[in-house]
């Protein structure tokens, strides 16, 4: 292995190899791509075929809430999968850690491929879809904290904001190939063919992508900065890092939960729920939901980076809150021109809210790293990230379902968007703006509890 990978960068200024740098980046950006990709390839589906497959109904929108509510089991196991990853990482390295919930991700998601439908096996067709996303939610669990820890720990302290926004643009990664798979599958076969089979085509396809997910990340040292945290501060790893998190930094972790609420619940609403919502509601063909969401994810990719830079020259708190803003008053425009049933229109209304969105993402890996100690920072990030992916993204489609059964319109469903937005740019205000400080003054300054 190369020595520069132990020196990748200088932290204080920000020079030093630029290949191991790019290395770096393409491994967790990579990784994290893929483990999206099986994570929101199962959303998809569940939007498309899922409720056809394995909950047959007469209803179409029981079909799809039911399928949704196993959907959601994924979210409930996150926080156990940052529980147990967030340990690992804190206690045995990074790098360990993103192996494990890659593997962990790329078995479960083939597995998902092999369920046979409702058909075949009666009732325990669904609940072999709940095993297995019990399971995708736990590799998931770890996955978000493990990628920008990576990256944060080996770069410039001046250009954080901006290095770490970009192992995060896997998640619109990760949700482009998945859209454009299933695009591509519809495009190419019936409705009856890809209800049939050829929705599982796309899930087979993950034992590729973990191959290649592997190999970069196996490619990879361990960061200096937990290497030279081994030797300074020994005895602290024989502590708990969770029992530590819960102790010291109950601030931090719910600034990290309610942020996580707000921006977990919109990507879903303007994403996956935008599936349903044009196919049962607006009886449009599912091409053109999946048109949306891949061109939205170009530009929520580039404005995670631009949202990440920009963080590093006006601050994570003012990026994020700007972006929060911009969310509430979409919130409201959005339904309206996709109400339009144009194409046009529809996609250009979640081009802006997922941009919108990426302001608010941007920053976010470097706001949440920087609350919590290098002892703690994988654990931290991830138990308070992960509780408020349930409270957000595994009931936003589930709560949004019922507003338009109850209600019959989309105007509940705006104020649902706006309200979350609104709560988790308060939190947002109350964290510690963490812009331009090296995590060893981070360790050395921060005060848990304060």
């Amino acid at each position: 292995m190369p020595e520069s990978r132990d020196t990748l960068s200088d932290r204080s200024d920000g020079n030093g190899d630029k290949k191991s740098l790019v290395r770096l980046l393409v491994a967790s950006t990579s990784g994290n791509t893929i483990e999206f990709y099986d994570f929101f390839l199962y959303a998809s589906a569940t939007a498309l075929v899922f409720g056809k497959v394995f909950f047959p109904s007469d209803d179409p929108l029981t079909s799809v809430f039911l399928a949704f509510s196993v959907y959601a089991v994924g979210f409930l196991s996150r926080p156990l999968g940052g529980v147990i990853f967030g340990h690992i990482g804190d206690r045995y390295g990074r790098r360990t850690a993103l192996v494990w919930t890659l593997l962990l991700m790329g078995a479960s998601t083939f597995a998902i491929g092999l369920v046979p439908p409702y058909a075949q096996i009666g009732a325990v067709a669904p609940a072999l879809l709940v095993a297995i996303r019990l399971i995708q939610g736990i590799a998931l669990g770890g996955e978000w904290a493990g990628a920008v820890i990576l990256v944060a720990e080996h770069v410039s302290d001046k250009k954080r904001g901006l290095w770490t926004s970009i192992p995060q643009i896997g998640a619109p990664l990760g949700n482009l190939i998945s859209a454009g798979v299933l695009f591509l599958l519809g495009a190419i076969m019936s409705n009856a063919s890809f209800e049939a089979w050829g929705w599982r085509v796309a899930f087979f396809l993950s034992a590729i992508l973990v191959c290649i997910g592997l190999y970069t990340r196996l490619r990879i040292d361990e960061t200096p900065l937990f290497k030279q945290n081994q030797k300074d501060s020994g005895h602290r790893r024989k502590k708990l890092p969770l029992a530590e998190v819960l102790k010291n930094y109950k601030r931090e972790t719910l600034v990290v939960m309610f942020y996580r609420i707000g921006e977990n619940t919109v990507y879903y609403i303007f994403t996956i729920f935008l599936i349903v919502y044009t196919t049962d509601i607006l009886h449009l063909p599912k091409g053109v939901a999946l048109a949306a969401i891949m061109v939205g994810s170009v530009v929520q990719a580039l404005a995670f980076i631009a949202g990440g830079a920009w963080s590093d020259r006006i601050g994570r708190k003012k990026t994020i809150l700007l972006g929060m803003v911009g969310l509430v008053v979409w919130s409201f425009l959005y339904y309206f021109m996709v109400n339009t049933k144009s194409t046009g229109l529809i996609i250009l209304a979640v081009c802006v809210g997922v941009a919108l969105h990426g302001l608010i993402v941007g920053p976010a890996a470097a706001f949440v790293l920087e609350l919590f100690g290098t002892d703690v920072r994988f654990s931290g990030a991830s138990v308070g990230y992960q509780i408020g992916g349930v409270l957000g993204g595994a009931i936003a489609p589930l709560i949004a379902i019922k507003l338009l059964q109850n209600y019959h319109s989309w105007v509940p469903v705006a104020w649902y968007l706006a309200g979350v937005c609104v709560l988790a740019g308060i939190s947002v205000m109350f964290g510690t703006e963490g812009r331009g400080k090296s995590f060893e003054e981070i360790d050395a300054a921060h005060k848990p509890g304060d």
